[in-house]
């Protein structure tokens, strides 16, 4: 799916008024130099100024490709679908409660243990980094959130914690965590008694982490996460 998604990034390139400037944003956002991207694409950094400044034309598709290619093998897909939808900048949105990325990242199992967390799928990934973590009204997310939004939620990684509240039985959250061209390392639950075992299949099925927090209240499960 990430390399559909890649695809479209291209696309989106190539169709936007300047292909440099849109090419040199993404870049910039991923914190990737002229000089290194150049050695890896394998030209020189002049060129690759020229292009990314318009002095050159417009690139073709073959550079852009050979681009996004070196972009990818320096920080993955995921990262690079992130930063042309917008990166770390989520913009004004009830559905996200609040948006953090880690210093330092923590163990899937950190998580667990600071939110009281029942582990109910992806028990073997506890070992997993998390770099950040998302909350979420899962009411607002599923009816108000479309296209590019849901790309806002993963801030500047995919490998966090997506934390739904307000979860009746955790298979609506599930659902859009499933046909989401992006994946989570690790999916929370919040508000719910018991998590429907539809929601533990799905969160096996795409091989991601899935908790139930047993805290009830929400400005305690807050409270928690800032002290990350």
């Amino acid at each position: 799916m990430e390399s559909e998604e890649i695809y479209k990034v291209a696309g989106m390139i190539i169709y936007s008024g300047s292909p440099g400037k849109t090419m040199k944003n993404i870049r910039l956002k991923l914190g990737v130099t002229q000089k290194s991207l150049a050695g890896l694409i394998g030209v020189s950094p002049s060129v690759l100024s020229d292009y990314e400044s318009g002095r050159r034309r417009k690139p073709g598709t073959r550079f852009i490709k050979k681009y996004l290619d070196a972009l990818v093998r320096s920080n993955g897909a995921s990262a690079v679908v992130l930063a042309m939808h917008g990166g770390e900048n989520v913009g004004s949105n009830d559905a996200i409660i609040s948006i953090k990325e880690y210093e330092m990242p923590v163990k899937a199992s950190e998580l667990v243990d600071l939110l009281e967390a029942d582990t109910l799928a992806g028990e073997k990934m506890l070992d997993s980094p998390i770099y950040g973590h998302t909350v979420l009204d899962s009411i607002k997310t599923i009816i108000t959130m479309r296209g590019e939004q849901f790309y806002k939620i993963f801030g500047k990684s995919s490998e966090r914690a997506l934390i739904f509240t307000k979860v009746g039985i955790g298979r609506s959250p599930m659902v859009a965590v499933r046909i989401s061209p992006l994946k989570p390392r690790m999916v929370m639950m919040h508000g719910t008694q018991g998590v429907e075992r539809l929601a533990v299949e799905m969160a096996s099925v795409e091989n991601l982490i899935l908790a139930n927090i047993r805290i009830k209240q929400l400005d305690e499960v807050l409270r928690k996460l800032e002290g990350i």
